[in-house]
């Protein structure tokens, strides 16, 4: 299968090691780990204060993966725009 790229580079999705760290705010949705209701916290069940964490915890992943991404550039610089027809896969038939 070729790209059709010099090189046989493919540019689009770029990973990041920071991403990993937003798989934490997923771990909020599996519910049978925090379905207790004992430690209360100010009165209110663990169901409930785990949320308002979860919450808090979420964000704050959020924010520290999207500062230490912002300045990596998702496309390669240096290179010219492709007109659309060198992104056209049938003109080269």
């Amino acid at each position: 299968m070729s790209t059709g790229k010099p090189g046989g580079r493919v540019s689009g999705l770029v990973f990041s090691p920071w991403n990993l760290l937003l798989i934490i705010p997923l771990w909020v949705v599996i519910t049978p780990l925090y379905n207790f209701e004992e430690p209360r916290l100010f009165g209110m069940p663990f169901f409930y204060w785990f949320q308002f964490a979860g919450i808090a915890v979420g964000v704050l992943c959020t924010t520290a993966v999207y500062l230490m991404t912002k300045d990596k550039p998702t496309s390669r610089t240096g290179q010219p725009e492709s007109d659309v027809d060198e992104l056209d896969e049938g003109s080269a038939r």
